[in-house]
């Protein structure tokens, strides 16, 4: 209860990027096309998979998903990130950094599991295809669950910490290490379970990445024919481009004891993974594949048709 009572932060202002504010709202209207972008492709990619039955299938089932979740993290920080540019205070609300730092990690976190399912679902679609709808269900569910729990103990941690001046975090989302700077009490426990947290999951879910592309190589090579090999590894390249960016961006993060050395790296390193990689996932996942182009382009027609039919039904009245 001391520390509840010590509390007296009621909001935080987020620095941003610090720049010029000319270089702010250049910065900042580039995020914006980003973002529209990124909705645009991923709510599409979304509809197509739900719509099309060509698309039921579940590399195509997590793929939507996957969608799913990049909109979601984007949308807990972009907005008042922007909105932050705008405004002369820059300020969040103590609740809604918590929320907001809270949800990231969640969202953020399930997505690196879901990421190892769907590298699971590569080996099981090259090496023995017989997944079915009920095990995806199962392995989406558990993605959820598993990263929960693995933000449960760090969080758990961090909640009850007092907050008394300064309250100015040197990002522009409540990220966990730069608020943690804010606290005043002893932090070297929640920084400890903040950094095995995100040790545990991102090398545990690389690991098992790694394993699942190890059989999938490996039954690649057995397959006899050139062209055979070419199309099993074409259907992981997309997967493997995608984990390389949010692995390699979030272990720069995430996994390292010290992290408050390189702020304005991170800032850079998280512009890539929350909001670069979402904007491109549709054309690197998806947009690229025949079926979905093939779905596109019939959506498209259907909707060019009911155009044309309503106007020659007006112009008939």
């Amino acid at each position: 209860m001391d520390h509840i009572n010590k509390t007296t932060v009621t909001e935080f202002i987020l620095l941003g990027f610090q720049n010029e504010k000319e270089v702010e709202i250049l910065l900042s209207s580039a995020f914006l096309l980003m973002y529209v972008t990124s909705l645009i492709g991923n709510t599409m990619i979304i509809f197509l998979v739900c719509g099309d039955y060509r698309l039921h299938s579940p590399m195509y089932f997590f793929v939507s998903n996957l969608s799913f979740l990049e909109v979601a993290i984007m949308s807990t920080v972009v907005p008042k990130m922007l909105a932050n540019t705008l405004s002369l205070t820059k300020a969040i609300s103590f609740m809604g950094c918590l929320a907001q730092s809270f949800f990231y990690f969640l969202l953020g976190s399930t997505e690196f599991f879901l990421l190892a399912v769907m590298s699971f679902d590569r080996y099981v679609a090259i090496c023995n295809p017989l997944t079915r709808k009920k095990t995806c269900v199962s392995l989406l569910l558990g993605s959820y669950g598993g990263a929960f729990l693995s933000i449960l103990a760090s969080a758990i941690l961090s909640a009850p910490l007092p907050f008394c001046g300064p309250n100015v975090i040197n990002h522009f989302f409540c990220d966990s290490a730069p608020v943690l700077k804010l606290v005043c009490a002893d932090i070297s426990l929640a920084e400890l379970a903040d950094f095995v947290s995100s040790a545990v999951l991102l090398l545990g879910s690389l690991l098992l990445t790694g394993l699942s592309y190890t059989y999938i190589i490996i039954t690649i090579f057995r397959i006899p024919s050139v062209q055979g090999r070419q199309k099993a590894f074409s259907t992981c390249v997309s997967h493997i481009t995608v984990v390389t960016l949010y692995y390699g961006s979030s272990i720069f993060i995430y996994v390292r004891p010290k992290k408050g050395n390189a702020m304005n790296v991170n800032k850079f390193a998280t512009v890539l993974n929350t909001i670069v990689t979402p904007m491109l996932n549709p054309f690197t996942y998806s947009l690229r594949n025949e079926k979905v182009k093939d779905s596109l382009r019939d959506t498209f027609n259907k909707y060019v048709g009911m155009v044309t039919n309503l106007r020659s039904l007006r112009s008939q009245k």
